[in-house]
This record gives C-alpha cells, sequence and structure tokens, in this order.
C-alpha cells in the first residue's frame, strides 16, 4: 500500500509540475491576461478541472510559480537563510559581499527574471496580482536593508549616505527592473549586467571605483 501512495504522491507531483512548467512558458510567450485556464491545460495535456481542482485560479498559479521558481527549490526556506544571503553577511570583506548579493541576484533572474516581468505588468493593470507583485517588492527591500546593515558593519557607508538612502540604491540597482532594462531590452549579457552592478555598488555603498 506504501508503495502504492508513494506512486500516486509522485505523478501528482509530475503532473502539478507540468502544469506549472506549461503555465510559465504561456505566461511569458502570451503574458498574464493572454494566458486562459484552458490553454493551461492544453499545455500541459490535462483536464481543465486538473488545474481548477490543483490551484483553483490562475492568480494561484503564478504566485506558486513566483515562490518556487525564485527560491529555486520548493523548499520552505526563508529568503533570508538561504545560501547566498548566508555567505554575503558572513563574507569577509565588502567587496566579496557585495560578489554574492550579485551573484544571487544574477542567478535568480537568469531563473525567473522573465517571469518577473510577467507579475509586473499584469500587477499594473490588474488588482487582483497586484497584492502579489507588492509582496515581491517588500521582500526584495528587506533582503536589501538586511545585506546593507551587514554591509555598514564591515566598512562605514561613504559621507553623508544614510542607510535608508543605500538601501534605496542597492534595492534599485539589484532590481529586476534594472536587469530587465539592461539584459533583456539593451542585449547586456547578465555577466556584463552583474559586472557593472558590483562596480556601482562598490562605488556608492563603500566608496571608490
Amino acid at each position: 500500500m506504501k508503495a502504492k501512495s508513494g506512486v500516486r504522491q509522485q505523478k501528482a507531483q509530475e503532473t502539478r509540475r507540468r502544469m506549472l512548467d506549461g503555465a510559465l512558458r504561456l505566461f511569458i510567450a502570451n503574458g498574464y491576461d493572454g494566458t486562459t485556464i484552458d490553454s493551461i491545460a492544453r499545455e500541459a495535456k490535462v483536464a481543465v478541472q486538473t488545474i481548477y481542482f490543483s490551484f483553483g485560479n490562475k492568480q494561484t498559479i503564478l504566485k506558486e510559480l513566483v515562490d518556487v521558481r525564485v527560491a529555486g527549490d520548493d523548499e520552505p526556506i526563508p529568503t533570508l537563510e538561504r545560501r547566498w544571503v548566508r555567505d554575503a553577511v558572513t563574507a569577509e570583506s565588502p567587496e566579496a559581499q557585495l560578489r554574492h548579493q550579485v551573484a544571487g541576484a544574477r542567478e535568480i533572474y537568469e531563473r525567473v527574471g522573465e517571469l518577473l516581468e510577467v507579475l509586473r505588468n499584469a500587477a499594473a493593470s490588474n488588482e487582483d496580482v497586484a497584492p502579489l507583485w507588492e509582496r515581491n517588492k517588500r521582500q526584495r527591500l528587506e533582503v536589501q536593508r538586511h545585506l546593507v546593515k551587514a554591509l555598514a558593519d564591515k566598512h562605514p557607508l561613504p559621507g553623508s549616505l544614510t542607510l535608508d538612502r543605500a538601501v534605496d540604491i542597492s534595492y534599485g540597482l539589484l532590481g529586476p527592473e534594472m536587469y530587465h532594462l539592461l539584459v533583456t531590452e539593451r542585449g547586456w549579457t547578465s555577466q556584463q549586467w552583474a559586472d557593472w552592478v558590483h562596480s556601482a555598488l562598490y562605488h556608492h555603498l563603500v566608496g571608490g571605483s
């Protein structure tokens, strides 16, 4: 009985993953509003009722995609406890910390940058989706505040730069909007983006070139 239950659970997980993968492809290709539950069902090769039973609505599908794909797995580990954040906080030098921060952001955006742009665009015109984008922004701001405080403990912020302004600088430079603008729209490589962001962060938050 346990073996059969395990097989059923594995099949259910595979079906759920197939539905999420299909939804992701359609969201990126057609946008949130241009994607329907019916089209997700066709893409995933499941019944429409399976989509509704598993997720309830399209908003929940988008939320789960953002939650799981940004993290990179479905482990219930808060962002501030993720490896790349811990490595940044415990880095011995400001330069090393900023490398970890930029590398962590780059890995996330290479994985879900297009999805976050779908979310941002959808939030502008859909009041049901807007709270998801606002939550994402709050979470990113919280992470940047945590990291800037760790940076300031290693090296005093330059001149009259306040903690709040330093957080704003880090939040802006490391935001998905900047990544989308330079990498997706302007054709930078993700490495070029990472090198530029690291240099800019070091200049503004530590001082020097």
